[in-house]
């Protein structure tokens, strides 16, 4: 196991009717002033909003909104929103949505108290040590930003979607009622369900030895998602496992899972060229990614980690004679399980094209001498031939 420091203060207030804590919650991080972010408007059309705002005023803090955040969220949107921050003075920036708005929440919070560009962050591997305080009330169970310091943004110059860090935009607080979760329909819970997995994978193969501990800890919530999502598919209204898929996202995505260990990241890297390009759900283009990803890497450097992702989670009988055999069936089950959550299998059903591979690998932006991945590091031909693998699967 690596040395480590790990730091995850976020304070989470689970359960029923959680978000009439939020003007309780924003006073006690040192909020006066809020900017209340959000997507197409469901918030407004199921109510969620209007509590929201019901307990701001509760507690005598004025709001401001700014709507319109899509999925792959925009740099425009976030150039709106520092603009209007400063423009009214605001000092807490609370998001009401799923990991979308939280990502364009934190891009805006970490702008507003920037000289430069927000997108510096984003272009320039520079760590987000200063932001306004962002607090969150989820909406979907996905993408785990509630709970880390990372936030995702495509600028529209270029359709480039890409990455910022920072403890400093980890939320101060994030409500989770599992009751907001109900109003998704099975596709946008399926594409939760594959985010929270690829989360969990992307930290579980590592070339990192002796991580039993959060190997565990990764097996655990994957056995977790294979157990509650067909409850939840097979009734929407499913409280109790749509408690236990939310609660997985935080946990999928805090880091608690990856700390000690190398993390890879390459399928995420891969899959983001897929929403620039095709504007496709993040979760549905992992499950057309990841899988392909782990069938390149099993055969061109290790299948060790498929062996044991095969055998421990998937519950595969272990070919000890031809260990190849194993992980081909892991990796098998993982596909048919995606398959049967109403997940695509491949670029056709993604909505993707063979004919744009060399262009998605390109826009990887990587020089000869170039990688991505932590496992095994990937050049721009390797991207091609994962992309090959996802286009045929």
């Amino acid at each position: 196991m690596e040395d480590f420091r790990f730091y995850s203060p976020t304070y989470f207030c689970f359960g029923r009717e959680a978000e009439a804590n939020t003007g309780e919650l924003v006073k006690r991080f040192g909020g006066s002033k809020v900017l209340i972010h959000y997507g197409g408007g469901s918030v407004k059309k199921n109510g969620i909003f209007d509590k929201v705002t019901a307990s701001l005023k509760e507690h005598d803090i004025p709001y401001v909104e700014l709507g319109g955040v899509k999925p792959n969220p925009r740099s425009g949107l976030v150039y709106e929103g520092i603009e209007l921050c400063r423009k009214e003075g605001v000092d807490f920036v609370l998001a009401v949505g799923g990991g979308s708005t939280i990502d364009s929440a934190k891009a805006i919070a970490a702008g507003v108290v920037y000289d430069g560009d927000f997108w510096d962050y984003y272009s320039m591997d520079k760590t987000v040590d200063e932001a306004l305080p962002v607090g969150t009330v989820l909406t979907i169970a996905a993408a785990g930003s509630e709970g880390s310091g990372d936030s995702v943004i495509t600028h529209e110059d270029g359709m480039l979607k890409w990455g910022a860090t920072g403890e400093a935009i980890r939320p101060k607080f994030s409500i989770l009622n599992p009751q907001n979760t109900c109003t998704l329909s099975a596709y946008q819970t399926a594409c939760g369900i594959t985010d929270i997995m690829a989360h969990v994978c992307e930290r579980y193969f590592t070339n990192t030895e002796n991580v039993e501990i959060t190997d565990r800890l990764c097996e655990g919530i994957l056995k977790t998602m294979i157990e509650e999502s067909p409850k939840v598919m097979a009734d929407l209204q499913d409280y109790e496992a749509r408690a236990n898929i939310m609660w997985a996202g935080m946990v999928a995505h805090n880091n608690i899972c990856g700390v000690g260990r190398a993390q890879d990241w390459a399928s995420h890297t891969l899959e983001h060229e897929l929403s620039a390009l095709y504007d496709v759900a993040h979760g549905a283009g992992l499950a057309v990614v990841m899988p392909a990803w782990m069938e390149y890497v099993a055969e061109n450097y290790s299948a060790d980690r498929a062996v044991q992702f095969a055998v421990r989670v998937w519950g595969c009988d272990m070919n000890f004679a031809e260990p190849m055999r194993t992980a081909e069936e892991g990796i098998a089950r993982f596909r048919a399980f995606l398959k049967s959550i109403g997940m695509p299998a491949n670029f056709e059903e993604l909505g993707a094209k063979e004919e744009d591979i060399e262009k998605l690998a390109a826009h990887l932006g990587l020089g000869e001498e170039d990688t991505i991945g932590g496992f095994m590091k990937l050049g721009v031909k390797d991207a091609e031939a994962i992309y090959r693998i996802a286009a045929r699967a």
